[in-house]
């Protein structure tokens, strides 16, 4: 049973942390205020010793749950021979784990990066240089069309077409060669399309925006006006791929294959930053030595963990767990609509849960949601974003659930 927490007790263990934190760490996140200390399987617990549910999953980070034994396995087993090399030398772990992930992906080459900004950052050279070697758009005049509120990282390129006043003011100059469309619009893409096009930059499912579905006909007609007009198709499925729809990757739900994709998040485990480009070879292929790289790239230590990854992937038990568990996550939050719920979006195991007018905010509901011993957290102003581990059991799945009826029909 999911303990009920009171008011963080100010002589708490946690408020020494938290002290540190506001002190010495930089501000650029509001975390809600536990400090967590231990985690197994969809709980943690803080320093205190409470426990708590969690319902967020590091932002699909952890699709398979804290300290899956397999992927704590390898990651020990690699840790005792060997950790970096640079990409100076070759390794044994490198080669087995672009085939696997090329093999899981159905794609032909793989670019292995750390963070998932690293990989869209990636995707966007490489569609850029692919643009002047292989479409023969000018030099310079190469652009890339991406959708409204997006969420594709934080660097200073990917802010610079970000339409969220916190992620992008004040962090200018911006980087030219984006034009934004309307997300869910594909009337707007195919306006915007032309010869000088590189690619299409888009997320199957935008998180950061509120767990929101395009229409169906979206990214089929993307597809269709790339193929048109030459350019790439590149799906972001670094919260949305590997397993958490219910699908390897969520375009796979609307039949879509694209030219490139980024994956991050659970594709390290939980354990340490992995992502990775995959994609066609002859896209991929345009980038030859000196023109990229990464130090920590493709790591033995990221590669034995990711391959661990893709074993577990294979199966498919986690894509039907996601499937099965979705159903009645969205079936019973569905049952709160008009009752302190105003929406609920989402596929699988991921829903975003829009708090109904005159209702808390995203971050009060947030909040009380811990004092009932469940951790989530809001996007946006009025969104709950909902993403557990894909191995939570559906007793646990309902005790959170229980926990949001509580606070939002209340």
């Amino acid at each position: 049973m999911a303990t009920v927490h009171s008011q963080l007790d100010t002589e708490s263990r946690a408020a020494e942390f938290l002290a540190l934190d506001d002190r010495f760490s930089a501000h650029n996140y509001h975390p809600l205020p536990v400090v967590i200390a231990e985690a197994d399987g969809a709980w943690m617990t803080d320093v205190d010793g409470r426990r708590y549910l969690d319902f967020l999953a590091g932002y699909s980070a952890l699709n398979f749950g804290h300290r899956h034994p397999e992927l704590v396995a390898a990651a020990t087993e690699q840790l005792g021979k060997l950790t970096l090399t640079s990409r100076a030398f070759h390794h044994d772990q490198l080669g087995p784990f672009s085939r696997e992930l090329a093999e899981l992906t159905g794609t032909d080459r793989v670019l292995p990066m750390n963070s998932g900004a690293e990989a869209v950052e990636s995707a966007i050279k490489i569609a850029r240089k692919w643009a002047y070697q292989i479409k023969g758009v000018p030099e310079n005049q190469a652009e890339i069309i991406v959708a409204g509120s997006n969420f594709h990282g934080r660097t200073t390129t990917i802010v610079s077409f970000s339409t969220d006043p916190d992620a992008r003011a004040e962090f200018g100059p911006y980087t030219p060669g984006f034009t934004i469309t309307d997300y869910g619009d594909a009337a707007s893409v195919e306006a915007a399309i032309s010869e000088r096009t590189a690619a299409v930059l888009v997320e199957p499912i935008q998180g950061e925006a509120g767990v929101i579905v395009p229409p169906a006909d979206y990214l089929p007609r993307l597809r269709r006006a790339c193929d048109e007009h030459g350019a790439l198709l590149i799906c972001d499925e670094i919260q949305s791929g590997l397993a958490r729809t219910g699908e390897l990757l969520a375009s796979a739900h609307d039949g879509v294959r694209a030219d490139l994709y980024t994956l991050g998040k659970a594709l390290g485990g939980g354990i340490l930053p992995v992502s990775a480009v995959v994609g066609r070879d002859d896209v991929i292929g345009v980038l030859q030595p000196g023109q990229h790289g990464s130090t920590f790239g493709g790591n033995p230590l990221a590669a034995a963990v990711g391959r661990a990854v893709i074993r577990l992937l294979r199966t498919g038990e986690f894509q039907e767990r996601s499937r099965e568990l979705g159903a009645h996550l969205h079936a019973r939050l569905g049952d709160l609509v008009g009752n302190g719920v105003a929406e609920v979006r989402g596929r699988g195991l991921w829903a975003g849960v829009e708090i109904a007018p005159g209702g808390p905010s995203g971050r009060q509901a947030s909040e009380a949601l811990v004092a009932k011993g469940v951790l989530c957290k809001e996007t946006q102003a009025t969104t709950l974003r909902i993403a557990p581990p894909l191995t939570i059991s559906r007793e646990d799945l309902d005790i959170g659930i229980d926990a949001i009826a509580e606070v939002l029909t209340k």
